[in-house]
């Protein structure tokens, strides 16, 4: 039997092969997202900063509901350095964990201060060494606010990277560099947008609607979901945070 995405049954995929399927299934959600971007709302390298820290354990649209009026008091690493715990913390408070999420960026604000005379630095050794903030978070920065580009493995991405075939790595940074290896480096920033648009939007975690995805000839993993076309579609969102579409 001939899996749907081509490859014989028990014959092990080469790096070509995987190099070619990979970019072929980028191309196509360059397609089905052309745009594909950052979903966080901000102005500014240190906005997009502190929203990418806030987003941790919760929705990108919870962040920006909250976002507009923090960034309305706190417009520099010195506001957030000399903000009053009490007042930034009942701001924080919807978003959840809000006190661990207020000292990090109380921390956040003196470091960038103390080491980068109030800016955000523009390379990834030394945006991990800010408080509350890892790979993940400084790629998104790296690659949104500087133009530098930076593989962002968040849960969408890990999950659908393993789909695909591309890895069978739980490790972040292990799965970084090896997506890394299949594409070209000035692809890596909007892969990272078209792989998390297409994980909230088609290839979600219980449902994913195969029957409706653009690349389910390339998947080795088709049929974990809903394979009807009909019943896919409805499964369809059109946004990260809107509704499924009629």
């Amino acid at each position: 039997m001939t899996p749907r995405n081509g490859q014989k049954a028990g014959v092990a995929e080469s790096s070509i092969a995987l190099t070619r399927r990979a970019r072929k299934i980028h191309r196509l959600l360059a397609e089905r997202y052309p745009d594909a971007h950052c979903e966080l709302d901000f102005t500014s390298p240190l906005e997009l900063l502190v929203a990418t820290v806030l987003s941790a354990q919760t929705t990108d649209k919870r962040v920006n509901l909250t976002t507009p009026v923090l960034f309305a008091k706190y417009r520099s690493a010195a506001d957030y350095a000399a903000a009053d715990r009490t007042e930034m913390e009942e701001i924080l408070r919807p978003l959840g964990f809000y006190r661990g999420k207020t000292d990090s960026l109380l921390k956040l604000g003196a470091r960038l201060l103390e080491d980068f005379d109030g800016e955000v630095p523009g390379k990834l050794e030394q945006l991990v060494k800010l408080p509350g903030v890892g790979r993940k978070t400084a790629n998104v920065v790296l690659g949104n606010a500087f133009g530098v580009p930076g593989i962002t493995v968040d849960t969408h991405f890990g999950r659908l990277s393993r789909r695909f075939g591309w890895t069978d790595s739980e490790d972040p940074v292990e799965i970084e560099h090896q997506i890394g290896a299949l594409f070209p480096k000035k692809d890596w920033t909007m892969l990272s947008h078209r792989l998390i648009f297409h994980g909230r939007r088609t290839c979600h975690a219980r449902k994913a609607a195969c029957g409706a995805c653009p690349v389910s000839d390339l998947c080795p993993s088709y049929g974990i979901g809903e394979t009807d076309p009909v019943k896919a579609a409805k499964l369809l969102r059109d946004s990260a945070f809107g509704a499924v579409p009629a």
